[in-house]
């Protein structure tokens, strides 16, 4: 194959990771491009495959706001990984643990004492004008002092190989889990190589994570519970949180999930409240309490500060941090760490200078085309410029606003990122991309530990000059290379679990986490009611042999809200079907499932959510414009079989734990209103005595092959209701799901203490008292029948207006928490 280094093009004064000047390949990175160069670009777009796919299945994603691809946008990750050798990684090590250890301290005197802004060390301006420096937070001193528990830097290198700090993330730093996301993907597609160059491993960091929260949690002699706090699935970074999440072991929670009570943070569980004694949060300093904080904000918990005040719960970060990571400081750092620990900087940032001092002021403008110019505060609604992009109008425009407001403005050297290779598919080549790197470190018990390795960004362009994942970049895994990591780097063995501590309930599960998995079962089965309802109207419309029996699943339909009532008959059954602005169609309902199951993912399996993301699939791409029914009606038969893969994984997939027992009651509460409503309707219809009519129900029911089986004849009136409404061991049918809804609730208030639910009993003894020889229209008349089917099917009514009303009280009791069950409050 031809050298892929052929059309690689080397950018003057631009530093590339992978090539010498002279364009030879640098030693570390040898092994790499000697195999990527024996293999065929055949062979590399099938690794390149495999990782996508990883990721699909993966279910990894980043939102980009008013991104095309949807608000689920596949995480981009470049098939080849960045490659850092040991040596150079001790000392970026070194630097990045010095520098965490740095802005703590300053966390510690802003909060503090202050003397730094005493000592004109730092700018008070910088610090009281930045709108996350929260007054509130000024005395609280938490744990052993540590403010800052995880940091990250963002690290561009210089044209002459040095790294420099280009930003400073110090209020809930993220990136962390895709950067295990990352390894975990690419060591998979590059297994040898991986193994062979002695790849750092990352999971040490994490365990030292999960120790630190522990070991600073005020526990008071409990086993502490530790939250990961979400802002929800919004967030452009929610799948890093669920991730996290599941790999450290804690809860995901969201505001909502949490309330305060005596200066002590609960997690709202379906067994009552359970304290928490440590948060981790993802949510911005400002939105944490709306007490005392962001009013406005609906995210948060109010009263945590205070809680946090009274050393009742630890937060990381410290809540405030934010204020570090104003631009302005990164020219302060150096003189400040000399004062405070006497040294120099190992990592120095990038020239930097705060327009509030005269001088710097004068030099900026005078320099004004070669630098970048941003906001000192996140509160102005301004977005970094290079000067050098500017006309002269707009270069004195701005000119007139640094002189206006100097204080609020930082003036940078532009850095020239270097370039490192990515594989591109469509050429079937490497090409060079500006790259930038964050680093993370967390507190350990003697400083901070770095971890080995990173999230590399990719610029999405070949001339880009910024690296942004929100601006269409990519990313790529950062394997430091060498000897296997030093003693204490693997996972330590956990402290040993006995039989008295044995689990075999999730203790930690949060109502609002219950609640979805009860909509989730809901709308899985409202989905396959609908498509089952909408496939029989569909295939009866195309065969338009029995126009009595169409009519009557019409009239269902309607009369359920699925099926628009007026209109030409093919954009009625559009509209229930993909209909966007019907509100009650199959693709509403699938939106809904999906939102729904968005919430409750960290108790899908990987498969339940895959399944779940080719459903998504199917949905999305079927294009309802030019899609004829033929067509449709083929979606409706491959969406009937996704939805009984996702009953199947319900049923043999996941823990009966109290999270699927409430799914599985949302399925049987839906499936007795449907089959009620459904049969109701029917015993109302005309087609009542007609053979097509029963022939559709059946297949509603989805018990047509059992009538067969057992009949071997044409369906009729008894046997159909029978089987339908009276069989206690088909799972279609009324009586069955009814027994089986009212056993449920029988066993959640005996295991709750609640009051026992009577609505359903009367019903239950009622319809089994029904007597279907009254329905010989032989022997009594068709009017006689008429007027049993009459009543039975006001029996049907109550039986789905009572199923309403105990969703509602199940909602009231175990997600409101408005009776007595919510005054328990656990301790462990």
């Amino acid at each position: 194959m031809p050298d892929l280094l052929d059309p690689y093009p080397l950018t003057p004064g631009t530093y590339h990771e992978m090539l010498e000047a002279d364009g030879a390949v640098r030693p570390h990175w040898q092994r790499l491009f000697d195999q990527v160069q024996r293999l065929s670009p055949a062979q590399l777009a099938q690794r390149q495959a495999l990782l996508t796919r990883q990721i699909q299945e993966n279910g990894v994603t980043y939102n980009v706001y008013a991104d095309p691809k949807g608000a689920d946008r596949p995480w981009e990750l470049d098939l080849l990984p960045h490659l850092i050798d040991a040596e150079e990684w001790q000392q970026l090590s070194a630097g990045i643990a010095q520098r965490a250890r740095l802005l703590n301290a300053v966390l510690a005197d802003i909060y503090g004492p202050q003397t730094l802004i005493q000592e004109g060390l730092l700018p008070a301006e910088l610090v009281y004008g930045h709108n996350h420096f929260l007054w509130p937070c000024q005395g609280i001193v938490p744990p052993q002092n540590i403010f800052l528990h995880l940091y990250a830097v963002d690290l561009a290198r210089a044209p002459d190989g040095r790294w420099w700090v280009t930003a400073d993330r110090s209020q809930a730093p993220s990136g962390a889990g895709y950067a295990l996301e990352n390894r975990m993907s690419v060591s998979r597609v590059f297994p040898d190589l991986y193994r062979d160059l002695q790849v750092r491993h990352m999971s040490g960091f994490f365990r030292t994570l999960q120790d630190t929260l522990v070991r600073l949690a005020p526990a008071d002699d409990e086993a502490p519970l530790v939250v990961l706090l979400t802002p929800g699935r919004f967030n452009e970074s929610y799948f890093e949180h669920l991730y996290l999440a599941r790999q450290l072991g804690y809860p995901l929670v969201e505001g909502g999930d949490l309330t305060v009570r005596d200066a002590t943070v609960y997690l709202k569980t379906l067994s009552g409240l359970r304290r928490v004694h440590a948060i981790m949060r993802r949510l911005d300093d400002d939105f944490c309490d709306p007490l005392e904080l962001r009013t406005d904000s609906a995210l948060g918990v109010p009263g945590l500060l205070q809680a946090v005040r009274q050393g009742r719960v630890l937060v990381t970060n410290a809540l405030g941090s934010g204020v570090l990571e104003s631009p302005g400081l990164l020219g302060f750092l150096p003189k400040i760490n000399e004062h405070l620990f006497g040294e120099e900087l190992i990592l120095p940032s990038i020239a930097t200078w705060w327009c509030g001092e005269p001088p710097v002021l004068a030099q900026a403008l005078e320099k004004l085309d070669t630098l970048l110019i941003k906001p000192a505060f996140p509160s102005q609604s301004f977005a970094p410029v290079f000067g050098r992009d500017l006309d002269a109008t707009q270069r004195e425009e701005l000119a007139a606003r640094l002189r206006a407001r100097p204080y609020a403005y930082v003036a940078q050297e532009m850095a020239q990122l270097s370039q490192a290779p990515v594989w591109q598919p469509e050429g079937g080549s490497l090409q060079p991309r500006a790259i930038g790197m964050r680093v993370y470190a967390v507190a350990d018990e003697v400083g901070y530990r770095v971890l080995p390795g990173g999230l590399t960004r990719v610029a999405g362009e070949a001339d880009a000059e910024v690296v942004s994942m929100q601006r269409g970049g990519a990313s790529k895994d950062t394997w430091v290379l060498g000897n296997q990591a030093p003693t204490g780097e693997q996972w330590r063995a956990q402290r040993p679990i006995g039989v008295p501590e044995l689990v075999r309930r999730d203790p930690y599960l949060p109502s609002r986490v219950v609640e979805n998995l009860f909509w989730f079962g809901r709308y899985c089965e409202r989905c396959d009611d609908s498509a089952r309802l909408l496939r029989i109207i569909l295939g009866r419309y195309i065969d338009g042999d029995d126009p009595k029996a169409l009519q009557a699943a019409v009239d269902l339909a309607v009369s359920i809200n699925l099926l628009p009532d007026e209109g030409d008959m093919q954009e009625r059954i559009r509209a229930a079907l993909m209909g966007e602005d019907w509100p009650f169609s199959l693709r509403s309902n699938l939106q809904r499932l999906q939102w729904a199951a968005s919430q409750v993912r960290g108790k899908l399996s990987r498969e339940n959510w895959q399944a779940l993301v080719e459903l998504q699939r199917e949905a999305v791409t079927l294009d309802v414009e030019d899609a004829d029914f033929g067509e449709l009606l083929d979606f409706l038969n491959r969406l009937v079989m996704s939805l009984a893969a996702l009953s199947g994984f319900a049923l043999d997939d996941m823990t009966r734990d109290e999270g699927w027992r409430f799914l599985m009651i949302g399925r049987r509460i839906e499936r007795l209103q449907f089959l009620s409503t459904s049969l109701s309707a029917f015993m109302e219809s005309d087609a009542v005595f007609d053979q097509a009519g029963l022939e559709w129900l059946l297949e509603l029911g989805n018990s047509s092959i059992t009538y067969r089986s057992r009949y071997l004849a044409e369906p009729q009136l008894i046997p159909v209701l029978d089987l339908l409404l009276l069989d206690a061991q088909n799972p279609h049918a009324v009586f069955f799901q009814l027994k089986l809804v009212a056993r449920s609730l029988r066993r959640l208030n005996d295991e709750f203490a609640a009051p026992r639910d009577k609505l359903l009993a009367p019903l239950i003894e009622r319809l089994s008292r029904f007597d279907l020889g009254t329905l010989e229209y032989s022997l009594f008349g068709v009017a006689c029948v008429r007027a049993v089917l009459e009543g039975l099917s006001e029996l049907l009514r109550e039986i789905t207006e009572a199923s309403s009303q105990v969703s509602d009280r199940l909602a009231m009791r175990h997600f409101a928490h408005v009776d007595d069950i919510s005054q328990q409050t656990v301790s462990v």
